[in-house]
This record gives structure tokens, C-alpha cells and sequence, in this order.
């Protein structure tokens, strides 16, 4: 067999992108972040509260009728 036989062109999973932290490459073990530092933190902003998914005003007040 040649060489260019043994070699088969493979496409990563996920695209690469850069990290959501410092904006490097992202890396495959760490995806999407560049590094284990980067990705802890980013979970060390959501353990915090920093981070939050608002809540809609319609939604606030479909809980409280739902106690009363």
C-alpha cells in the first residue's frame, strides 16, 4: 500500500471554536474551552449565581396563582 492510503482524512465532531473564557482555540478534552482553568471558571460563575436564565414576568406571575 502507499502512503496515501494508510492516511484517511477525518473531520473532528465538533467545530472548532474559540473559548467562551479568553477566546484560544478550544480544545477537544476541555470543549468548549481552551483549558480545565477555563472551564472551572465559567462553573464557578453559575455555583456563584453571576450567571442566571431571566425569568419572564408572565412566568412570576403564573407561580404565585398556582400557591394561592
Amino acid at each position: 500500500m502507499s502512503d496515501e492510503n494508510k492516511t484517511a482524512k477525518v473531520e473532528p465532531l465538533r467545530k472548532m471554536r474559540p473559548c467562551p473564557e479568553c477566546g484560544k482555540p478550544s480544545h477537544r478534552e476541555h470543549y468548549p474551552f481552551c483549558s480545565n482553568r477555563c472551564r472551572e471558571l465559567d462553573l464557578s460563575r453559575w455555583l456563584s449565581g453571576l450567571y442566571a436564565i431571566p425569568v419572564a414576568d408572565d412566568e412570576m406571575k403564573a407561580d404565585y396563582k398556582d400557591e394561592e
